[in-house]
């Protein structure tokens, strides 16, 4: 695999998630943009009490869509501004039950090729060393 170059900053990611994903990445949302290198990225999330389950630990719904946005982040840090990029494949281990706040979500990159995209995202409670969820995902990016 060559080695991949960024694409897109922390801010132009930012600045550009707030524009098509308002809901997840705009002011005030639990999403936030961490640090991005070239086939890395690291989303932080605040769950709060309506993203629990019963039992008090943040809920797998919530984990999962955590995974998904933040390989969604690192795949825009490689590729650039590619709105249609999409996951065509998720699989997610629950690991350990992480308690309400804030959680870390960390995504290495395994394979960039021309048409797909494997990452790995390893989801952590922000003071936790094992970790809550890993998880392995393909995305689709569309022909240029």
């Amino acid at each position: 695999m060559a080695a991949m170059q960024l694409k897109m900053t922390v801010e132009e990611l930012r600045t550009y998630l707030a524009e098509v994903f308002p809901q997840a990445y705009g002011p005030s949302k639990p999403n936030k943009i961490v640090s991005v290198t070239p086939g890395t990225a690291v989303v932080q999330f605040t769950a709060s009490e309506r993203h629990l389950r019963p039992g008090g630990t943040v809920s797998g719904p919530t984990m999962m869509g955590l995974a998904d946005g933040a390989i969604y982040v690192a795949i825009l840090g490689v590729i650039g501004p590619v709105a249609l990029a999409v996951t065509t494949s998720f699989t997610c281990n629950f690991l350990s039950k992480p308690a309400p706040g804030d959680l870390l979500c960390e995504v290495k990159i395994l394979k960039l090729g021309k048409r797909l995209v494997v990452a790995e995202a390893v989801i952590r409670g922000i003071n936790d060393e094992d970790p809550a969820a890993h998880v392995v995902a393909t995305y689709s990016i569309p022909p240029r």
